[in-house]
């Protein structure tokens, strides 16, 4: 029985912790975060055309090499 309110004990205080813990956090408003957003998206997706592109380079230049007669 000393156990199980031992670690109810421990389970209220983690939990007052990180309540604590969520006030300090600084949350950014709509704007930036919507900023922020559509940054990471479009970065995301020119980094992909990248990957894309280098992929399709190598796998045409890998193709070539490996028909070539010699």
């Amino acid at each position: 029985m000393a156990d199980s309110a031992k670690a109810e004990k421990k389970a209220v205080k983690f939990f007052d912790g990180v309540k604590a813990e969520f006030k300090k956090i600084s949350w950014p408003d709509k704007e930036s975060l919507m900023k922020q957003s559509v940054a990471v998206i479009i970065i995301s997706l020119v980094v992909g055309a990248i990957i894309a592109v280098l992929d399709f380079g190598l796998q045409y230049g890998v193709d070539f090499i490996t028909t070539l007669q010699l």
